[in-house]
């Protein structure tokens, strides 16, 4: 009974250690002290408010050739479409920003602009910038030779992997894989991520080497050009775009769910890694009412 006795007052009173770390601010729960405050009362118990991530915009190497408020403006937005659910809305403030993407808050300022115009951010005097929950539905293809570009065109939208495996090089594909016998394709549809409507679908053929190191996992989260160049570690040198009109044929208007024959806009996309050999060849059909084409030409 002694001994019981004793071990009962050990616990009520805590060890000399247990104590110590009490004083420090850090009680256990061998203390009574301990005991009491983690325990006592509903405000106690209660869990933290969970506060939302901070916004963390993506890198970027700029290229000096092109207008840097664009580039900057490309990054942010593909950043902003392809945050986390829960990520927060405000944005860092502008010298924030000029300072993560190494231009001048002048410049900041002009890409930022641009964010606004397009609707996907909304700034406040004394308040901050913060993304608009919903952004403008159509979306401009908007061609200035910038790999941010394709991504930010490619991204913030819900994307299911409708199939993948390799096949025999397309004829008309036959010109950019000289030296391979068969690609690896995939193909996958995008749907607005608030209406999940139907916006565009996609098929990449893309070296059998290169295709190995793909998770497919991933193109269900990121445009397929930022999986090669992030996250397989493809060292891309250039994208040549292509854009024109054509009609809806039956696998486009069944996918897109809109009338046979109907407008579309049909981009192909051909990647080139530093080496000069093309690893993606990417076909993408998008909606005619959902998305415009724009191109800046930039006075030398």
């Amino acid at each position: 009974m002694t001994e019981s006795h004793g071990q009962a007052g050990a616990d009520a009173r805590g060890t000399d250690g247990d104590t110590k770390a009490g004083a420090d601010g850090n009680a256990t729960a061998g203390a009574s002290d301990g005991d009491v405050t983690a325990g006592a009362g509903p405000a106690a118990q209660a869990d933290p408010v969970p506060h939302p991530p901070a916004f963390a915009p993506d890198s970027l190497v700029l290229n000096r050739k092109l207008p840097l408020w664009y580039q900057v403006s490309q990054s942010l937005r593909a950043s902003i479409l392809g945050r986390p659910q829960d990520a927060s809305a405000r944005l860092p403030t502008e010298e924030q920003l000029a300072a993560h993407y190494g231009v001048s808050v002048l410049t900041m300022r002009q890409a930022l602009k641009e964010l606004e115009t397009e609707g996907l951010i909304s700034r406040h005097r004394r308040r901050g910038t913060f993304i608009e929950p919903r952004a403008r539905r159509v979306s401009p293809v908007r061609l200035l030779g910038s790999v941010d570009a394709i991504v930010a065109q490619q991204s913030g939208e819900a994307t299911t992997v409708l199939g993948h495996g390799p096949t025999a090089v397309p004829g008309d594909l036959a010109e950019f894989f000289p030296d391979c016998a068969e690609v690896t394709c995939y193909r996958r549809l995008r749907r607005d991520g608030e209406s999940d409507e139907p916006t565009n679908w996609a098929e990449n053929a893309v070296r059998p080497d290169i295709a190995a190191r793909i998770d497919v996992t991933d193109l269900e989260s990121w445009p397929m050009t930022k999986v090669l160049r992030d996250v397989v570690g493809v060292r891309i040198s250039r994208i040549t775009d292509t854009v024109e009109a054509r009609l809806a044929d039956p696998v486009t208007a069944e996918l897109l769910q809109v009338p046979l024959l109907s407008p579309i806009l049909h981009y192909t996309g051909v990647t080139y890694d530093e080496e000069g050999r093309v690893v993606d060849v990417a076909r993408i059909r998008y909606r005619g009412d959902r998305f415009s084409f724009s191109v800046t030409v930039e006075a030398t």
